[in-house]
């Protein structure tokens, strides 16, 4: 089955570059996307998972049940043969590759936390009766969801690194090329994949060659000082803010090639990591300021003011 190219998809370039970012450094803990339905959410996250040579891409059911997510004993080994076996579940299925959960603001409490509580230390332990046993789960968590359907709790919400508005492109053109390039796909795969074969094997190539130079950037002082004040100004609780914001910008200073970060990169990825932590009030909007796809409407995430 031929994937639509990641490098295809236009109108998301947040969502890309949020995705991108967690792949090069996966500690930032996955990437939540806000709102509307039909805007290529699933497209987008199945497109990176081809692109970085068909990594896992496990899509997780709002219905799933404990036993699926978690994994069980296989009864019948254990009644037959007389010995253990482990039945995976999703979570192990998903290790070192991406769980994708759509509507993930209507996923049970208890599962919400152990899929958190699985990105931040690298996997869980399967509890079965008499049975205890850590299965390794290392994966980019992303969920999407429609705010209008219900919120997530305040502490999961704060459990994802990053986090991305998705708006229904305004802008004619863009509309145009992103029904022309799926009419396309739909019509050839293969020749439409091939036309941006270049591009996703660059693209690769890039992610790859910034995971490798990745603990190398440095972060200067400066740096560290505007973090700090950034945070503080917007009232966000606890410190993990402060420490994925300084993990984002370090992971755009790798993508980039670059071996330090700026305060261009902290200014580039701010909106990711405060908009959903943000205490601070919006800044108010310029009633001459143009509409255009990526604007800020009613009901998204709030832009930051910048360092």
């Amino acid at each position: 089955m031929i994937t639509y190219p990641f490098t295809a998809i236009c109108g998301q370039e947040d969502f890309k570059l949020a995705l991108t970012l967690c792949m090069i450094d996966p500690g930032l803990g996955g990437v939540l996307a806000l709102g509307d339905k039909g805007t290529g959410k699933t497209t987008t996250v199945r497109g990176l998972s081809h692109l970085l040579q068909d990594i896992p891409f496990v899509n997780l059911p709002i219905g799933a049940t404990e036993d699926r997510v978690l994994g069980t004993v296989k009864l019948d080994v254990l009644l037959n043969e007389k010995r253990l076996e482990i039945q995976p579940g999703l979570l192990a299925a998903a290790h070192r590759g991406i769980l994708y959960i759509d509507e993930v603001n209507l996923l049970s409490d208890y599962l919400m936390d152990v899929l958190l509580d699985a990105a931040a230390t690298g996997g869980y332990y399967l509890e079965r009766d008499t049975i205890s046993q850590w299965m390794e789960s290392r994966f980019c968590l992303v969920g999407t969801m429609n705010p209008e359907e219900g919120n997530l709790r305040p502490q999961l919400l704060d459990r994802f690194g990053l986090s991305v508005h998705i708006s229904t492109p305004t802008d004619k053109a863009l509309r145009m090329e992103i029904v022309q390039r799926r009419v396309a796909f739909d019509t050839d795969a293969a020749k439409f994949a091939a036309r941006f074969k270049n591009e996703e094997a660059l693209l690769a190539a890039k992610i790859v060659a910034a995971q490798t130079v990745l603990p190398s950037v440095k972060i200067p002082a400066a740096i560290y000082d505007a973090v700090t004040e950034l945070c503080i100004r917007h009232q966000v609780e606890g410190m993990r803010a402060d420490i994925l914001l300084m993990k984002a910008a370090r992971a755009h200073a790798a993508y980039h090639g670059q071996a330090t970060v700026t305060a261009a990169d902290v200014e580039t990825v701010q909106n990711f990591v405060l908009s959903h932590r943000s205490k601070q009030a919006p800044a108010p909007q310029s009633s001459s300021r143009e509409s255009k796809p990526s604007g800020d409407k009613e009901g998204e995430p709030k832009k930051v003011s910048t360092i």
